[in-house]
Order: C-alpha cells, then structure tokens, then sequence
C-alpha cells in the first residue's frame, strides 16, 4: 500500500480534532471465558494474539504526513518504523471491581473506557490503539479500540477491526496460502492521463457536485438556530473529560414493536431514544425544552457491490426526536415520518449532508476552517445518534466467545451525548459517550434506554 492523498471529508476529521476534542471512534468488545476444560487465552496471550493479528491489517500501519500538493493537504503514508507494541497495551481493574463479578467488571471496565476515550491519539503515529481490559485471569475481559474518524467510518472501522476475530483471521489466513474466498470488486486500474470522456465526465461531476453542495449550504443556512433552547445538559459548554454507560436491549422486542407499528428497526431505535431522554428530563426535574432536539442520524454512501473505498462516505440526516410527545407510539409515528420525508429527499440533499458540502471544498479550507464548521455544529444539531452494523455469525477471541460490542462515537465541539447502536448476538447494544461534567448521570440515561423498551413491550398485544 502506497501514498494516498485523505479525501476532503477525511481531512475535514483530522483538523476537526483539538485536545479537549478527539475525533475517534471506538469500540468496548466484551469477552466471556470458554466454558469447558479449554480456558482460553489470559490476559497476555490476548495481548500478543491482538498484536500479531493488528499488525497483519495493511490499513493500520498507515501514519498521516502533511504534502506541498494540494496546498494544506495530507496523505497516508506507510509508517516504516511502525511498532505494534506502542499501540497495544493492557489495563487493569481496580481489586474491588475484579471482585465484583460481572457488575463490578462492566462498571470498571466502561470506567476505564472513559478515561482512555478522553485521551487523543498520537497523530505522528498510525491512528489507533487498543486496550485489553480486564482483572483476574480466568475471568471476563474487555477490548477497547481507537480508530481515527479521518481513518474510516463506522462500516470501515468495522471491516478493520474485524480482523482481530478467529473466525476473520482464519479467513484471512487461508487466503495468504491460496485458498479461494469471496472478494469485493476492486476499481479497475486506470491510466493517470485521462481522455477526452473521463475529462467531460469529471468535468460534469464537478459541476454536479458544486451545485449539490451549495443546495446543502441553503439547506444549512435555513436549519441552523441562533436562539439554542435545548435542554440545559445537551447545551452545557464542552469539558474535554468522557463518560461512558452502556445498555442492552433484546432485539426480539425491538422486532416485535417493528411489527406492531411498522416502520424499520433504525425508527424503533430512534424512538427508544426519543423516549429515554424524555424520561431521563422528567427524571431529573427539567422543563422539556421547547424545542425537540435535533438529532445529526449518519447514513453510510457506501453500497453493495462497490469497490471496497478506503476512509469514509458518510452523509447524513437532521431529525427532531419527539421528545415532548408523550405517546410512545406517536413518537414513532412522527419518527417514521420524519425518517420517510428524509429518505424521499435521499442522503446527498438537505442541512445533514454537510459531508456533502465537505467533499467540495480545497484542503485550504478544511486545514483553516474546520475549527469555524465545528463551533457552529451546535447551531445544526444536539446530538448524534447512530446505528452501526456488525456480523451476525459469532465471533471470538483466542477462543473466548465475543459476549457484547459496545460502539463509541465522537462528540463534536459544544456537544455532549452521542449514542451509538449495534445489534449483536440477539440484543442491540448500545454505547453512550457523553461529556463527563455536562452529564454526571449518563448511567440513568442508559437505564432509561432499557426503560423504554420495558413500558412499550407491556403495551404490545398479547402473542
């Protein structure tokens, strides 16, 4: 793998970021030990197995360099002197959460989480990090991974992380020796003087594009808000510290709520969590805001069949999650509305596809204007909310069977929740990161996630 110039929205993440900032995403996989006379790998054999099979992932031996071409440009270069072991590293419980079984476990384990989401990744160094977390051998442990948002989106970080499974590895593996296994198309190689018709036609997607773009300006212009009158834990001024929480949900009753109201799983979702912060206000004694909060909903550009792009192809959607509708299923229904309304526009139009807006601009700009565009993300939207899909076979560890993955998004300038969603292994889990002084109580909002879920099973019709 050679030089490759970040594309726009890429370098738009990598200046995007400050201390009190980062901009990675990450992940809190939960592993169980093996049942049976096999106990697995311990703590140090998972260190090494991650180490071996990190350092097999092409994509993460690649560092960013700033180019004299295009002016304020960057590019991925092969870092010659990578180490492995400077991005790998084992942390431990305290001894009471190692005592503590599996409650004391996760809560030491998203507690650490935490702490090390808070920290940015070195940028002279390829882009990510790995925690093995855990305490006594023999029992549960975690893996938290960093990846860089310049370095993939969510589906990419997902195919990258992937190969640290047995079950890709192995995959992988028997590929190196030869045997065959299912590819994905590759780009065709072109020559680097293009004719007459590749001149036309990149001429016309530019001017295509331009025209997209400065629809999605209007669109921006429109939706932002000057008078911000969210509720006061979604508006508090950043901190740089993180908090992690984290909630289950049995995908059966997600699916069955589907039926029953129709609509897609990602709506039930995006109602759940219009539900939850409503009780979570209540609880907390807070006016509902009087304005619903806007919710920035990522939608991948990549689809099946197409050439494997490194980096991300993202846009997304702007949603106003009924908060101040006390009907749950009215909050679905408006949510399925409002989602309807959005798809029929497609993802390449409106205030949220500001990646689109991003892709046309020079690397000048994204290297000079990025701290301006992140300021003003708060005038678009309250807070992220996203759904990341992952395997459906199970997966393991040296031989510890994969038990949760808990998907971790970046918060933006002025934000202070993201939630993330992953349906794994018949649940849907769900990663909340949120600013660590703006909600001290991010555990009760994770609580009423599950809440949610609960009141609106017990409305269901019976079987």
């Amino acid at each position: 793998m050679g030089t490759e110039l970040l594309a726009p929205l890429d370098l738009a993440f990598w200046h995007l970021e400050s201390d009190a900032h980062p901009m990675h995403l990450g992940a809190l996989a939960v592993f169980s030990p093996p049942s049976g006379p096999d106990r697995g790998a311990g703590p140090q054999d998972v260190l090494e197995l991650l180490g071996t099979r990190a350092a097999a992932i092409p994509r993460l031996r690649m560092r960013v360099r700033d180019v004299l071409l295009p002016v304020g440009g960057a590019a991925w270069f092969v870092d010659k002197d990578f180490d492995v072991h400077r991005h790998i590293q084992r942390v431990r419980l305290s001894d009471e959460e190692s005592r503590g079984g599996d409650t004391g476990f996760m809560a030491g384990a998203t507690r650490l989480a935490g702490e090390l989401m808070e920290r940015p990744l070195e940028r002279g160094l390829p882009p990510w990090q790995m925690f093995v977390i855990g305490g006594t051998d023999g029992g549960p442990f975690a893996v938290l991974v960093k990846l860089h948002h310049a370095l993939a989106d969510g589906m990419r970080a997902v195919a990258i992380g992937a190969g640290i499974f047995d079950e890709i590895a192995s995959v992988s593996g028997r590929a190196r020796n030869g045997a065959p296994v299912r590819r994905v198309r590759a780009v065709p190689p072109r020559s680097w003087m293009p004719g007459p018709r590749q001149v036309a036609g990149l001429a016309l997607g530019r001017i295509e594009g331009l025209g997209r773009a400065l629809g999605v300006g209007a669109s921006m212009v429109r939706a932002s808000r000057l008078d911000l009158r969210g509720a006061p834990a979604l508006v508090a001024p950043s901190s740089g510290t993180r908090r992690l929480a984290t909630a289950d949900l049995d995908l059966d009753a997600v699916q069955r709520i589907r039926r029953a109201a129709g609509g897609t799983t990602n709506d039930v979702l995006l109602a759940v969590v219009a539900g939850a912060l409503r009780r979570w206000m209540r609880e907390r004694g807070e006016t509902l805001p009087a304005d619903d909060p806007r919710a920035l909903v990522p939608v991948s550009r990549r689809r099946p069949g197409q050439a494997a792009a490194t980096g991300n192809r993202l846009s997304a959607y702007l949603l106003e999650l009924p908060v101040s509708e006390p009907d749950p299923w009215e909050r679905l229904r408006i949510v399925r509305a409002l989602m309807d309304r959005n798809k029929a526009a497609g993802p390449l139009r409106g205030a949220g596809a500001v990646a689109v807006l991003a892709d046309q601009l020079p690397s000048l700009a994204h290297r000079f204007g990025a701290p301006i565009a992140g300021n003003a993300a708060r005038m678009l939207f309250d807070l992220l909310v996203t759904s990341v899909p992952l395997p459906r076979s199970a997966l393991s560890l040296g031989g510890c069977p994969l038990r949760a993955v808990y998907p971790m998004a970046p918060l933006a300038r002025g934000q202070s929740l993201a939630i993330a969603l992953a349906p794994y292994g018949g649940r849907v889990q769900v990663g909340l990161v949120a600013d660590g002084k703006a909600l001290p109580d991010l555990d009760r909002l994770a609580g009423c996630v599950g809440d949610e879920v609960a009141e609106w099973v017990a409305l269901l019709p019976g079987p």
